[in-house]
């Protein structure tokens, strides 16, 4: 798990305000909301909540999930997003990177989830849960993983990691759903030496997701807004050296 030394709203990085809405590019080790048990646990809800006198989430992502988070300034605003969010008018895309080569260009999951009861937090598929759409789109493809486009249709805990998993895709890293905590370098790059005395440091210690876009109708002007976060460094990074050291030519 990677940490956030982020404390203020001024380190925050800030894609869209008005005087109902914010959109923050949220970096992967900081809370999306504080934990139930730690209520003091920084948190970008917390932050907010020093900067604004009200502030109310709409939606949340994982710790270790980097990208973009909507939260709303005032109570209409917040529900009327919740509303679109219950009737599934906000899409939300996610870029992801699995492990293997994906073998198809489009796939649509439609496999229910339930809470996994022999794992505490996660999910498993069951004829018994929930209903869960993921849409899956290949972008990149490597020798031993792909880079990928999830266009997430309804929002269960965990859907995307339980839905790569379940179709043999898991990400590349995840400790819960995959095999890997962390991913090296030397995992693609054939004689890779570290200098005498070193030790190898991850290329990425925390799961290959990032919430790319997301698109909603205004609160208030009910204008169709989409906003995009770019990738943070360490997700950035493994894309480049997949592509320097793992490339895979005309995989369409």
């Amino acid at each position: 798990m990677v940490k956030s030394n982020i404390k203020t709203y001024s380190e925050l990085n800030v894609i869209y305000e008005d005087d109902d809405i914010i959109v923050i590019n949220k970096p992967a080790g900081l809370l999306s909301i504080p934990e139930r048990y730690d209520k003091f646990t920084n948190s970008i809800f917390r932050i907010l909540k020093k900067q604004f006198e009200t502030i109310f989430t709409v939606h949340r992502l994982d710790r270790d999930t980097s990208g973009i988070i909507v939260f709303a300034k005032n109570a209409e605003s917040h529900t009327n997003l919740n509303t679109q969010f219950e009737k599934r008018e906000v899409k939300k895309i996610y870029h992801c990177v699995i492990a293997g080569s994906f073998n198809k260009e489009n796939l649509l999951v439609d496999i229910p989830l339930l809470p996994d009861p022999t794992r505490k937090g996660a999910m498993v598929p069951s004829a018994r849960g929930k209903e869960s759409f993921t849409e899956i789109k290949l972008l990149e493809k490597y020798t031993r993983a792909s880079l990928v486009e999830v266009n997430l249709i309804t929002g269960r805990h965990h859907q995307i990691r339980a839905h790569c998993a379940a179709i043999g895709y898991p990400l590349l890293v995840d400790e819960l759903y995959g095999n890997n905590t962390e991913f090296f370098v030397s995992a693609i790059k054939k004689r890779y030496k570290v200098k005498k005395g070193d030790e190898e440091q991850a290329l990425i210690s925390r799961i290959t997701m990032h919430a790319y876009s997301i698109e909603f109708k205004h609160p208030k002007t009910n204008e169709t807004v989409s906003f995009l976060a770019d990738y943070p460094k360490d997700f950035q990074a493994l894309i480049q050296i997949l592509r320097k050291y793992a490339s895979v030519r005309n995989w369409f």
